[in-house]
């Protein structure tokens, strides 16, 4: 019997996005390369994707910078793929970044492992005391406007809008990367002032059990996660950021074949959001 048609993928990317340390669009270039041996695969930038959804089996969402820089064209693509009821890799429906950043507000209130974090002036007592504290955008990405005070403060007419944290004396940073609900594997800074200098992190049951908690707590049944954490002073590990829109997956820093059992991971995934 001839094979059935490929399932069509519009695949949404800024190829000339400048981020700082990393080449986004070498991973996007990589990945639709393989994704082409099974699917139809169309490149476009993200202001151009609402105009082109219902050409398209699935889109699949990834290095296509922060939503600020195109807010609009974005607020435009979800209302048009809410009513076309269109296949969006990761779903529209996520609770982590890509809805702002209230959820680790709400975290911090209810007690999970996340920097103590507040939104309202009124709360600021309940933060512990630090040296410095951070206050940054709620809707903010790529430290766009993040600034370090000497006390906890929010500005007159802010409240909501901004959040206060502490800022940790962490001994690393460490990314869990999952598809779907499966670890695929981790990632660490052992240099804190060098963020993006990344190196294999072998996690142990606790390590997975903390990312798998904020994976599960979230409300993706499909889609690539990024749980960033930071590991304190005395060992325990913080949710730093639940990224479930466009995590940049740095899949050049893992071996071979970590980057091939990520790629048939990813192909299975999308296999069954088309069938």
């Amino acid at each position: 019997m001839p094979a059935g048609p490929r399932p069509s993928v519009l695949y949404v990317t800024d190829l000339a996005y400048q981020a700082r340390g990393r080449r986004y669009c070498d991973e996007d270039i990589r990945l639709t390369a393989r994704l082409r041996e099974e699917f139809d695969i169309a490149l476009c930038h993200p202001r151009d994707a609402a105009a082109l959804l219902d050409g398209f089996d699935t889109v699949v969402i990834r290095n296509s910078g922060p939503v600020l820089h195109y807010q609009e064209a974005y607020d435009a693509f979800r209302a048009r793929a809410r009513e076309l009821g269109t296949r969006v890799y990761n779903p529209l429906h996520g609770r982590g970044d890509m809805a702002g950043k209230q959820y680790l507000v709400d975290l911090s209130r209810t007690g999970h492992p996340v920097i103590p974090t507040v939104d309202r002036a009124a709360d600021l007592g309940k933060l512990p005391e630090a040296p410095e504290y951070v206050v940054k955008p709620k809707l903010g990405a790529d430290s766009a406007g993040l600034r370090f005070v000497r006390e906890a403060a929010l500005p007159t007419g802010e409240d909501g809008s901004l959040l206060v944290q502490p800022r940790i004396d962490f001994r690393y940073e460490v990314s869990f990367y999952f598809i779907d609900h499966d670890f695929q594997y981790a990632l660490y800074a052992p240099d804190p002032e060098r963020r993006w200098v990344l190196e294999p992190y072998a996690p142990d049951a606790a390590d997975l059990a903390f990312a798998r908690g904020f994976v599960e707590w979230n409300s993706l049944d499909h889609g690539i996660q990024r749980v960033d954490a930071c590991r304190t002073a005395r060992g325990e590990l913080l949710l730093v950021e639940l990224e479930d829109l466009n995590p940049y997956l740095s899949l050049d820093r893992v071996a071979e074949p970590v980057q091939e059992a990520f790629v048939t991971r990813l192909k299975a995934s999308l296999r069954d959001l088309t069938a």
